[in-house]
C-alpha cells in the first residue's frame, strides 16, 4: 500500500469555527483520511472563526482530494483552497545566476565589462587554457538530456524534463557547491546531440549526460569523451554504479560475505545495468548472471549491440540460460534496475541464506521490500520511504567537484571506485546493520570525501 510522501504535499487553507479543539480536530480528520500531517498553522482569527493552514501529505492527487472532502464534511468547516506545496517549489523555476562581483560604479563596470574585458579576452585568445581559470568554466556543468527516458516517465521530451535538470543543477550547487545549469535538447538524433554539446563545450568545464534512453546514449557519452577535452559522465549509468558498489560493500560486510565468491543477479540490461555489471567485474565480481527482458544473457547470445555482446562474453561462467526467476535460485545478491513488481516473495525466499536485494526501480520496485524482508537480511531500495536509498546524489556532486579540482577529461575505473569506496567509508563498523548501509544524502562529508578520492585517483593516473 502507498504511503504519504512528501511529493505530494499539499496545504489546505481551511475556515474552522473558533473552538480550543479546532485544530485537533482538523488534524484528526487528515489522519481517518490516510493523510500524515507536517504543520497546522493558524492564518487569521476572529470571535467566530479562524483560518488555519493544514499541510499534510497524501500518496497521489487523488488522495488529495479525498482529504479535502474529511474536512469539509465536519460540522463548520470549510476547505478555502488547495496550494500543492510541489507545484509552488518549482513555481519560476529553482534556479537563478547570480554575479560573484558587485557593479557600485564606474571603476567596477571597467574592469568586470568594457573596456577591461577586452584584456582578459585577449590572453584567453592567446592561451585558450586561460579559459579555465579566468571564467565560469572553471567550475561549471551541463547537464544534458534529450528528454528520452526520464526518471520513471519515459520519452518526455525536453520541455517536460526541464524540472528534473533544475533539480540536478540544484544538487550539485548544494552539495558540491558546483555550479551546473540545464541545456535540454530539442533532438533525439544521435549525430545532432553530439554536434550541439561539442559546440557548447567551450562555456563548460564538464559536461553530465541525464536521462538519455540506451542505446543511444552508450555511443554519445563514447564520442563525447572522445571528442571533447572535457570530462563527460552519464549520471544514469555511472553514478548508479558507484552508489551500487558503494552499498554492496557495506551490504557484504553486514552478511560476512566476499564479492568474488558471491552469485550476483542483475536484472535490467540499459544504461544503469551494463555500468553497474561493468564496475562489480572491475572491483572483483567473478559470478554475475545478467538478465534482460527473455532472461540471462549467455555466451549463446550474440548481438550487434557491443555493450550486450560485452555481457554476453565477461558474464555468467555456469552459461546458465534461464529465466530471471530461475536465476534467484541460490543467489546471494539481487541488483534490480529493470520494471516493478517482477519478482514476488518466494523468489527472494529461493536466494540462498543472507541474501542481499536491491530493488531500484522506480518508483515501485522489482519486489515489495517488506516481504523482501522476511527472507533477505539487507534489502536496498531506490525510495527515501523505506531504510538504504541507493541514491546517485551521494555520487555525482562529489564526483564531478573531484573531476573540476583535478582538471582532467579522463573518467577511469580507478575514479568509480574509489568514489565508491568513499561513500562506503562514511558508514562506520559501528554504525553499520541491516538497516543502515549507505550513508545519509545529508551527510555534509560526503561530496567532499568523494571529491577526494577522485582527485587522488586522478593525480595517479596523470
Amino acid at each position: 500500500m502507498a504511503v504519504p510522501s512528501p511529493g505530494y504535499s499539499l496545504t489546505l487553507r481551511v475556515q474552522t469555527p473558533v473552538s480550543i479543539t479546532a485544530t485537533s480536530e482538523l488534524a484528526a480528520a487528515v489522519g481517518r483520511a490516510g493523510g500524515s500531517i507536517t504543520a497546522l498553522d493558524v492564518a487569521e482569527s476572529g470571535h467566530e472563526s479562524m483560518v488555519v493552514d493544514v499541510s499534510c501529505n497524501t500518496t497521489d492527487a487523488e488522495h488529495g482530494q479525498i482529504v479535502r472532502d474529511a474536512l469539509n464534511a465536519l460540522e463548520g468547516v470549510t476547505v478555502r483552497n488547495i496550494s500543492d506545496r510541489t507545484f509552488l517549489m518549482h513555481l519560476g523555476g529553482k534556479l537563478e545566476v547570480v554575479p560573484k562581483v558587485a557593479l557600485r560604479n564606474r571603476d567596477d563596470l571597467s574592469r568586470a565589462y568594457t573596456p577591461g574585458v577586452a584584456r582578459v579576452c585577449m590572453a584567453i585568445a592567446e592561451n585558450p587554457e586561460d579559459a579555465r581559470n579566468l571564467t565560469i568554466k572553471r567550475n561549471t556543468i551541463a547537464v544534458v538530456t534529450d528528454g528520452s527516458a526520464v526518471l520513471g516517465l519515459g520519452n518526455i521530451g525536453p520541455a517536460a524534463a526541464l524540472p528534473v535538470m533544475e533539480g540536478k543543477a540544484a544538487l550539485f550547487k548544494q552539495f558540491a557547491n558546483v555550479d551546473a545549469w540545464p541545456v535540454c535538447l530539442d533532438t533525439q538524433d544521435t549525430e545532432e546531440i553530439i554536434m550541439i554539446v561539442k559546440a557548447l563545450a567551450p562555456v563548460y568545464g564538464g559536461v553530465n549526460l541525464e536521462d538519455i534512453a540506451a542505446p543511444r546514449c552508450f555511443e554519445i557519452e563514447a564520442r563525447l569523451r572522445e571528442e571533447l577535452d572535457i570530462p563527460v559522465f552519464h549520471d544514469d549509468q555511472h553514478g548508479t554504479a558507484i552508489v551500487t558498489l558503494a552499498a554492496l560493500n557495506n551490504a557484504l560486510r553486514v552478511v560476512g560475505k566476499q564479492i568474488d565468491k558471491v552469485r550476483i543477479v542483475v536484472s535490467g540490461v540499459g544504461a544503469a545495468g551494463n555500468a553497474i555489471i561493468q564496475l562489480l567485474v572491475a572491483r572483483g565480481a567473478s559470478n554475475v548472471i545478467a538478465a534482460g527482458r527473455n532472461g540471462a544473457i549467455s555466451r549463446a547470445d550474440v548481438s550487434s549491440d557491443p555493450h550486450r555482446q560485452w555481457l554476453a562474453e565477461h558474464t555468467n561462467p555456469e552459461q546458465f540460460t534461464g529465466t530471471l526467476k530461475e536465476a534467484m535460485v541460490g543467489a546471494d545478491v539481487f541488483i534490480g534496475v529493470s520494471a516493478p513488481n517482477i519478482l514476488d516473495e518466494a523468489d527472494i525466499e529461493a536466494m540462498n541464506q543472507d541474501a542481499i536485494v536491491f530493488a531500484m526501480a522506480n518508483p515501485d520496485p522489482e519486489v515489495d521490500p517488506i516481504a523482501a524482508s522476511r527472507h533477505a537480511a539487507v534489502v536496498a531500495t531506490g525510495r527515501s520511504d523505506y531504510p538504504n536509498q541507493i541514491n546517485n546524489v551521494l555520487a555525482f556532486p562529489g564526483f564531478f567537484r573531484g573531476l573540476l579540482d583535478a582538471g582532467v577529461s579522463e573518467i577511469t575505473d580507478e575514479m568509480l571506485l574509489a568514489a565508491a569506496d568513499a561513500i562506503s567509508a562514511r558508514v562506520s563498523q559501528a554504525e553499520l546493520n541491516p538497516g543502515f548501509i549507505i550513508p545519509s544524502v545529508f551527510d555534509p562529508h560526503v561530496a567532499a570525501d568523494v571529491a577526494e578520492a577522485v582527485s587522488t585517483a586522478a593525480a595517479k593516473n596523470k
